[in-house]
């Protein structure tokens, strides 16, 4: 504790000021330290107070980095914080009686607050009195009525004065003036209040003196001197032999703060031995300050001692009091009455923001103070105990820091992204019972910060083209969220480098930044590539920026693009290829078959045949799924050894496409007949194609409604024969397949192997199968009309069964020739 010589000008004209500066060193979040300064009332606005800077050993700097400023809890700001100076002066007069009364010493208080970092001094202002008010009696008359009788040392209590001031410049003497029958006597309550009484000293005559007029001067010790003056009038009444006696010279009681009017407190008596009007006591209030007379009240004739006013133990704690008893013949006693006023919890804790901090960033450690709250109870004993807490479960706790401080701090790490504001409701509850609380309810914004990444709507993208599609074309969009706001929550698409069959994945996909739509750069083509597969990046735009990657797969389409292609029979223009019939083949001899592939996929590539022309249509048919061309009757001697078959492949498409071939057939039991045959083959083809045409239309032209309505209806009864056989129960797709092992011994060919099945059905779908195996002996022969004639064989392979325990329909062994005749 030390104390500091105030300025030179105060010492001129108040005296001695001491300035006590106490420092209190807290392990807290905050730097604290007390100051006291001494001031007399009544200053001019502006007038200096202290240095506080230099008091607290602070440059002017700080008190403006620091935002120095004073907060009080107070509506009128009596000082006022110079930042420029570092001094503090009067902002509002100060009036000592207003501001405490008769409490000694007067002070106010007050903190003054820096921040960055936050620091909190309390001042303390010691308000001195000068001698401003006089005394003041209340009346301006005191009428006395003494009976001539009265014994010499009889009492008489006159009224008191008031004297707002306190110390020496309160009241300090009474004076009587001079006169022959009284003296007067002073006398000093236990509240250091002082009273006055006129003692007689010499006998009253009534018929001498009937009447004295006397003054009470009232004398303060201030410097100048004040006072004030009462008139007491005095009526000599004849003889009152007994004066009224109190039953007790003190009483006590107790009354409960904010007792409703009316409530009686205490009831004083007192005796008068005379009787008649002499013995007739009245009782009354005396020597009692103006703010007490308010507040109780006594019945003149039963002596009751009741409230009259709001009691507030905040404002006294005790009250004591005279009371007067008064005969008819103007003889009095008093006594005196002390009166404790017991504490109600009737006041509720008061909440004060002192700093307040919003928005605060998400990523503040715990521990992080965003606001400085004062609490105070007017209340005394547990009844101004307060206790403060956080009412809803939030990540906020309360820390004491300074009496009747509190700092409200972070508890745990903030999420914007789960709650982006918060209403924090501080409540504070006094110990008293039933105990009161207030509520302060503070708004906190959480700031965001970037502490998300971007998350994709799906882990995979999947989509779809149709190859052969536009550039340019949309494909997909990819979308991705990130929970953060503004910047940190604008989303770009990028393309992560890679490569897509040996080619950069920019050179067959573009990404959107803004939208992540994704486009097709260029045409695909489903029989070059099948699915795209690569990786979009979502990055934000944070510092530093968060990203996420995604897969997408694009799987392209197949169109109908490509029609069917013929693998056999090989259509060559150097020679010509023939398949031989023995005129002894049975019904459903197989001749060959068409094998034709579609390099398309799914129902693209699915194959039909059809037998689209023919040189007799009646002994022939194509299989409508495997291309397996069989006979449809006996041969017999009349068939022609030349047959010119057209057989169109068809795929199910939409629109479809397809492929046409020539198969030729040899009619014959031997091959000179069908070297004979074919070897003017090429030169007689126009010929043979003319005549074949004359003799059908003759034909036709002959017999056109026995052969038409013959040849319709069996066609019809075997095509519905054979589609039923083939189709019954069945919805599996025919694969195409190669042809059997034929070589080619010219070098045309592009088959170098062989491959051959059969497809076998009974009555029941379930149990149709597939037997696979060696192709039956079979002979390829090359006709050359400039050789010789020689016969070659180049191949002859027996079919061998796989499961000779099969239950399958197995057809019989076949032979198979075909004969190349060479152009």
């Amino acid at each position: 504790m030390a104390y500091q010589q105030p300025p030179c000008k105060w010492r001129l004209h108040f005296g001695h000021q001491r300035v006590l500066v106490l420092f209190l060193l807290y392990f807290f979040d905050i730097v604290a330290s007390q100051i006291r300064y001494s001031i007399p009332e009544e200053m001019k606005k502006g007038s200096l107070i202290g240095n506080v800077a230099q008091d607290l050993g602070l440059d002017l700097k700080r008190l403006r980095s620091g935002r120095a400023r004073i907060v009080t809890g107070e509506n009128i700001h009596y000082t006022e914080l110079k930042t420029d100076k570092g001094i503090l002066v009067v902002n509002e007069r100060i009036d000592r009686e207003q501001l405490c009364g008769y409490v000694t010493p007067c002070s106010f208080s007050f903190e003054i607050l820096f921040e960055n970092p936050m620091e909190l001094h309390h001042i303390t202002i010691e308000v001195l009195d000068v001698n401003d008010h006089p005394p003041v009696f209340k009346k301006s008359d005191i009428m006395l009525d003494i009976s001539e009788s009265a014994n010499l040392g009889a009492r008489f209590v006159l009224d008191s004065a008031e004297d707002a001031d306190v110390g020496v410049n309160g009241l300090q003497n009474y004076v009587l003036t001079s006169n022959d029958h009284f003296v007067l006597k002073q006398h000093v309550n236990p509240d250091g209040s002082k009273y006055a009484e006129m003692v007689l000293q010499k006998q009253l005559d009534r018929e001498e003196v009937p009447r004295l007029s006397l003054k009470l001067i009232a004398v303060d010790g201030g410097n100048p001197q004040k006072s004030g003056t009462v008139n007491i009038d005095i009526k000599v009444l004849d003889a009152n032999d007994n004066a009224p006696v109190f039953n007790q010279s003190v009483y006590k009681a107790t009354v409960m703060e904010n007792a409703a009017a009316g409530t009686n407190i205490v009831t004083v008596n007192a005796t008068d031995a005379d009787s008649g009007s002499n013995g007739y006591i009245t009782y009354s209030i005396s020597n009692v300050r103006s703010n007490i007379a308010d507040l109780l009240s006594i019945d003149e004739i039963s002596g009751v001692l009741s409230v009259s006013g709001p009691i507030d133990f905040e404002k006294d704690t005790k009250y004591e009091l005279r009371i007067d008893a008064k005969d008819q013949g103007g003889l009095t006693d008093s006594s005196k009455v002390i009166i404790e006023v017991s504490d109600v919890n009737d006041n509720a804790p008061s909440v004060s923001v002192m700093s307040f901090t919003s928005p605060v960033t998400e990523d503040s450690p715990p521990g992080t103070t965003i606001g400085i709250i004062n609490v105070k109870d007017l209340d005394s004993g547990k009844n101004g105990q307060v206790a403060c807490k956080i009412e809803q479960n939030a990540p906020f706790k309360i820390k004491s820091s300074l009496r009747n401080y509190y700092n409200l701090v972070t508890d745990t790490t903030l999420d914007r992204e789960t709650v982006s504001e918060y209403n924090i409701t501080v409540v504070a509850t006094d110990a008293g019972r039933p105990p009161l609380s207030t509520k302060r309810t503070f708004h906190l914004k959480v700031s965001d910060v970037n502490d998300n990444a971007p998350v994709f709507s799906q882990g995979v993208y999947n989509a779809f083209i149709a190859e052969n599609n536009s550039p340019g074309v949309s494909v997909l969009t990819v979308s991705a969220k990130d929970p953060d706001e503004n910047q940190n929550a604008r989303m770009s698409y990028f393309l992560e480098d890679s490569n897509l069959d040996g080619s950069p994945v920019s050179q067959c996909v573009s990404v959107n930044a803004e939208s992540g739509v994704i486009h097709a750069v260029r045409l695909f083509d489903y029989e070059q590539i099948k699915e795209l597969v690569f990786v979009v990046k979502a990055q934000d735009g944070g510092s530093p920026p968060l990203s996420s990657n995604v897969t997408v797969k694009i799987l392209i389409q197949d169109q109908n693009d490509n029609p069917p292609q013929v693998l056999y029979p090989v259509q060559t223009g150097g020679s010509l290829v023939a398949e031989m019939v023995p005129r002894s083949a049975d019904v459903g001899y197989l001749v060959t078959k068409v094998v034709a592939v579609d390099v398309d996929s799914g129902q693209n590539a699915w194959l039909s045949y059809k037998l689209q022309k023919a040189t007799d249509r009646a002994l022939f048919e194509v299989g409508l799924q495997n291309g397996e061309i069989r006979t449809i009757r006996q041969v017999t001697d009349k068939d022609a050894v030349k047959q010119r078959l057209t057989v169109i492949v068809e795929d199910n498409g939409q629109p479809s496409r397809s492929a046409t071939v020539i198969v030729n057939v040899a009619v014959a039991d031997s091959f000179p007949e069908v070297m004979s045959e074919f070897t003017d083959f090429t030169h007689d083809k126009e010929y043979n194609d003319n005549l074949t045409f004359y003799l059908v239309l003759a034909l036709a032209v002959v017999s056109f409604l026995f052969i038409t309505c013959l040849v319709v209806i069996i066609s019809v009864k075997i095509y519905r024969w054979r589609q039923s056989r083939i189709l019954y129960h069945s919805n599996l797709p025919v694969i195409p397949y190669y042809p059997p092992r034929y070589s080619d011994t010219l070098g045309t060919g592009t088959l170098q192997h062989v491959y051959n099945y059969e497809v076998c059905r009974t009555t029941d779908s379930r149990k149709s199968d597939c037997k696979f195996g060696r192709a039956g002996s079979q002979n390829v022969l090359i006709m050359d009309p400039s050789s010789t004639g020689t016969m070659q064989r180049m191949q002859s392979e027996k079919s061998i069964l796989d499961e000779p325990d099969s239950p399958l329909e197995v057809r019989p062994l076949k032979y198979r020739f075909s004969v190349f005749l060479m152009i």
